[in-house]
């Protein structure tokens, strides 16, 4: 017979877990390319694209929205997924 035994990390309730401050926007720059992208509280980046219809991010364009934006959060999907910035780029 199977039995299913889940590990502590996953039985541990969330009000336990270490609370993390919140990822914020500290500024922008551009790529090779002059593609805009957020650089981020938590060491990471997120870029930002103006691609209408898929992307319609026309803030990016102009300094002074972007300017606006600097310390607002931002839901870092590289924190999400668990990476830091010393293996994101290891596989």
């Amino acid at each position: 017979m199977h039995e299913d035994v889940e590990s502590t990390s996953v039985n541990k309730p969330s009000g336990e877990c270490e609370p993390q401050p919140p990822v914020v926007i500290t500024g922008f720059a551009q790529d090779a390319h002059g593609d805009w992208f957020a650089q981020l509280s938590c060491g990471h980046t997120q870029h930002l694209r103006h691609a209408p219809p898929w992307q319609l991010r026309g803030w990016v364009l102009e300094p002074a929205k972007r300017a606006r934006r600097i310390g607002t959060p931002f839901t870092c999907g590289w924190c999400a997924q668990g990476a830091s910035r010393v293996t994101l780029g290891q596989r």
